[in-house]
């Protein structure tokens, strides 16, 4: 029996900016390359990585699809060709963002990495394991999501790291500066959602076995 792989760590040459999209992706969905794609744009990257994690530790696995399964849709949905999916975390044994870029820094230390996160994210970015050695490790780019408030800029994270931030018309440039640095970005939104996706299938599912 052939055992299922996935990929691991893409090539990244000297100089080169890579924006970093982690999660889940439970499932991959377009929201996830509406960042992507915004990312690349304003921030002038080369690549965007989706680093499928083998979980997340702040969630619940309950629903949690195989990790090979998430990989393959992911490559689906990314649809593009600066767009790489890798489970490097899987493959080297890592599971908390902090150890994770303190391992790709290490490994490409010539290359520009961008965290990228949803607005979201950002709200509850200060319970993340170790957050102030994450943003003092790599800039981050917060992307706006529904809902049409400034709540996610009233966070405990956005607060910690005001001082830090740069103003959306120069996003170009942080690619290139020393953290802690981040941006807050506004633009088209996506209301797609992980969450959303998982249940509108089970409702599916649902339905299907009703009228089975």
């Amino acid at each position: 029996m052939t055992q299922l792989r996935w990929p691991t760590l893409p090539p990244a040459r000297q100089g080169m900016r890579i924006g970093l999209l982690g999660g889940s992706f439970n499932p991959p969905h377009d929201g996830h390359r509406h960042i992507s794609l915004v990312a690349l744009r304003r921030l002038r990257l080369d690549r965007v990585w989706w680093l499928v994690t083998p979980g997340n530790p702040l969630k619940s696995h309950d629903d949690l699809a195989p990790l090979i399964d998430r990989i393959e849709e992911a490559r689906t949905v990314s649809d593009h060709p600066q767009i790489d999916v890798t489970a490097v975390e899987a493959d080297v044994g890592l599971s908390r963002t902090a150890d994770t870029l303190h391992y790709l820094v290490s490994r490409c230390p010539d290359t520009r990495f961008v965290w990228l996160m949803g607005a979201d994210n950002l709200a509850g970015f200060h319970r993340w394991h170790r957050y102030e050695e994450i943003a003092a490790t790599v800039p981050f780019a917060v992307i706006d999501r529904p809902g049409g408030d400034m709540a996610p800029l009233n966070a405990t994270a956005a607060h910690r790291f005001r001082r830090y931030q740069i103003a959306a018309r120069d996003a170009s440039v942080l690619p290139d500066l020393n953290p802690p640095a981040w941006v807050f970005l506004h633009g088209p939104l996506s209301h797609l959602s992980s969450t959303a996706l998982r249940s509108a299938r089970r409702a599916a599912a649902g339905a299907v076995l009703k009228s089975s």
